[in-house]
């Protein structure tokens, strides 16, 4: 298995995004050169955004540009600027139950946007693209724990049709001009800097303030929260490692990074209540639209292929958010 390339260009997209500036980070304190790629959108508090650019434009091997996936002439020009060896799209509409509300996003972002990523790495060339799905492709299947094996053809929300739609996408340009691909179906990604769309964060917030929490289908649900650290890990074992050609004629590969060990909502919060030093005001709903009861990864796969396994507990995780959710909003 190749270690990690550090004379090699990398282009990640969502290079604002939470996962796209922890990625970005760990590969600038390793040498290698990023070549950051975000429209900047307002989906959420874009201070935040530019708060992860400051600090990522503190390594003289970090390049930002401003674009949008859905300008396909801005997606050509950068990689005919910086010819990334590897690209990391990481660019996306994120979030389940904005794409009720607002579909547009989703298919601009996610299907167009892919597409010109695609059409780029055909035309100027790339040793390898990661890119992210999401575990919400799974649906409500009810057999668990999750594998890439399943079939995903059920998504109960556009977000997931979109990312489903991506991995078909990959697939097809792979066999069609050669290039190697790999997917990656994350699982509730928490940590440090996070996206305050997601339920932990805006927990946080409202514990914080003494205002109710909403907590949806009365708190029967599970989740694979994976922490930020273990997603990076994950990742940067198989950017140098493109997939081999399969017996379909692709270099195309699917994995499943998460926790495998889903924690019951209720017993997050408490954590999270406990790390805060405050008890959440509850309010409890239904089930909402586009939700699914439980994700479980199977990681099985990815320890086979590169010996690494996701462990870190939501103790210690949530207790890293805490500090840096403590410090940054004072």
């Amino acid at each position: 298995m190749q270690a990690f390339d550090s004379s090699k260009t990398y282009l990640i997209t969502g290079g604002a995004g939470f996962i796209g500036f922890h990625l970005s980070r760990r590969l600038l304190e390793q040498g290698a050169a990023v070549i950051g790629f975000d429209n900047l959108n307002d989906y959420y508090d874009v201070s935040l955004k530019e708060d992860r650019l400051r600090i990522l434009r503190e390594f003289p091997n970090y390049t930002f540009v401003k674009g949008d996936l859905a300008d396909k002439a801005a997606v050509y020009a950068v990689f005919e600027t910086h010819r990334p060896q590897i690209t990391v799209n990481l660019g996306a509409q994120a979030g389940v139950r904005y794409s009720i509300d607002n579909p547009d996003a989703y298919v601009s972002s996610n299907l167009v946007g892919f597409y010109h990523i695609l059409e780029a790495c055909r035309r100027f060339g790339t040793e390898h693209l990661v890119f992210a799905s999401s575990s919400s492709v799974y649906g409500g299947n009810d057999k668990v724990p999750f594998s890439t094996a399943d079939q995903v053809d059920e998504p109960v929300s556009l977000y997931a049709a979109t990312k489903k739609s991506n991995e078909l996408m990959a697939h097809a340009y792979s066999k069609l001009y050669g290039f190697p691909v790999t997917g990656l179906r994350f699982f509730t990604v928490y940590g440090p800097m996070g996206r305050p769309d997601m339920a932990y964060f805006k927990f946080a917030k409202k514990i914080m303030n003494g205002e109710p929490i909403q907590i949806y289908n009365n708190g029967d649900m599970m989740r694979d929260f994976t922490y930020i650290d273990d997603i990076v890990e994950g990742v940067c074992h198989i950017l140098c490692n493109p997939p081999a050609v399969n017996e379909k004629g692709a270099a195309y590969k699917i994995y499943n990074i998460g926790n495998h060990e889903p924690v019951k909502l209720m017993d997050f919060i408490t954590t999270l209540e406990r790390c805060l030093g405050r008890e959440a005001v509850k309010e409890y709903y239904p089930m909402q639209p586009g939700d699914v009861y439980q994700t479980y990864a199977d990681v099985s796969e990815l320890t086979e292929h590169f010996g690494f396994r996701p462990d870190t507990s939501i103790e210690v995780g949530l207790t890293a958010f805490v500090n840096w959710f403590r410090e940054y909003y004072r």
